[in-house]
């Protein structure tokens, strides 16, 4: 877009410090466009009237704006809507910025307009080459060793902008040899090891406490689940996680799981910390340790992608209750066999639509041999015996 000089609006979405400001202002030089940045937390609708009124100005003079709009997921939806005839008319060009889903905090008619750039967390590499360019600005080195530049850098949990600030504060450190980690903590009068309740490495402990639920691994689960705890995560994020687990990883296998999940849950609320970490770490020994099978989570996923596909199929006139004389007439619940006046309450009706019937009823849920599943899969071969039959 830059280089056939025309930009379309755009949203940029990432964290904290990867850039999003610096990309707009840049994006406004290499292509000739006035710079005007507002921010979401501070500004209203009277606000964006003035700079769309200025930018209407521009325009008509055969210039351009770009409008770099921070937190912009921070206005309502009235406010969002006030840019779709700027946007719409090119008066001026939108780089949004926002740390939160824009398919979640934006309006359709906005996000339509707009391409979405996704930024990623700096990772070490770029990290290394802020600290180069900041001791090249600066004509001098920080005063660290090789081990805590590494964890100045492990801190910045890949925020260019925290990185570049706490470079700042260690370029005015007069030390008469190289700080060490420990050194380098005192100064910034921070733990070098920290956790980001609202960064990745919130998402990344979660992720691993999840997979070792998953992985029938209680000793690492109960590690993460700690650390997490330790880092000042709030109690309810690992219960979600574990109420998840036990859906999707457990499931029918042992359908107690998630009874155990919910009954601990409720029992941490009733009781608080510290007596409520019993109820957590039993209900994550549980999950852990319970038999797994995802064979409802993979069935419902099935029939979903089958539903998208087919959402115009009607189901059988038997299947439908007939309310009305005329229904009646029509067929409606003709030849619908009441399952419980039958021997074994199973009337084997025909449930699906014809056109996926005749092609064989589909098969979602295939549970396997493990935990509470054994018995399942006995009854459905039972019902099947029975459908055959009939």
């Amino acid at each position: 877009m830059v280089a056939i000089n025309t930009l379309s609006s755009m949203i940029l979405w990432g964290p904290p410090g990867t850039g999003k400001t610096t990309i707009a202002r840049l994006l406004a030089l290499a292509t000739d466009l006035h710079f005007e940045a507002i921010s979401a937390i501070q500004s209203g609708v009277a606000d964006l009237r003035k700079v769309f009124e200025s930018a209407r100005r521009r325009q008509e003079a055969g210039s351009g704006t770009l409008l770099f709009c921070d937190e912009i997921h921070r206005f309502n939806r009235a406010q969002q809507d006030a840019f779709l005839p700027v946007v719409e008319d090119g008066a001026i060009t939108l780089v949004g910025a926002t740390t939160e889903n824009p398919s979640f905090e934006l309006n359709g008619a906005l996000l339509s307009r707009c391409r979405v750039f996704v930024l990623r967390r700096l990772d070490e590499p770029a990290l290394e080459t802020l600290l180069s360019r900041a001791e090249e600005y600066m004509q001098q080195s920080l005063p660290l060793t090789p081990e805590a530049r590494t964890a100045m850098v492990a801190l910045a949990s890949g925020d260019g902008r925290y990185l570049l600030n706490m470079a700042e504060q260690m370029f005015t450190v007069e030390a008469s040899e190289p700080l060490n980690a420990v050194g380098m903590g005192r100064v910034l009068q921070r733990r070098v090891a920290t956790h980001d309740k609202a960064g990745d490495a919130h998402y990344d402990l979660l992720s691993a406490f999840h997979k070792s639920l998953r992985g029938s691994s209680p000793d690492s689960a109960l590690y993460y689940a700690a650390r997490l705890i330790v880092g000042g995560e709030a109690p309810e994020a690992l219960f979600r996680r574990l109420l998840c687990a036990a859906s999707e990883d457990v499931g029918t296998a042992d359908p107690n799981a998630m009874l155990q999940v919910i009954g601990a849950w409720d029992a941490f609320e009733r009781v608080g910390w510290p007596e409520g970490k019993l109820f957590m770490a039993q209900a994550i020994c549980y999950v852990a340790t319970a038999p797994k099978s995802n064979a409802c989570y993979t069935a419902f996923s099935a029939a979903l992608d089958l539903a998208e596909r087919t959402s115009e199929l009607r189901p059988p006139l038997s299947a439908l209750n007939a309310p009305t004389q005329m229904m009646k007439e029509m067929g409606y619940h003709k030849g619908y066999i009441y399952d419980h006046d039958q021997p074994n309450a199973y009337g084997a009706n025909a449930l699906f639509p014809e056109a996926l019937a005749e092609r064989g009823e589909p098969e979602f849920y295939k549970p396997n041999e493990r935990g509470f599943e054994r018995e399942i899969l006995k009854r459905l071969a039972f019902w099947a015996k029975l459908k055959a039959q009939s």
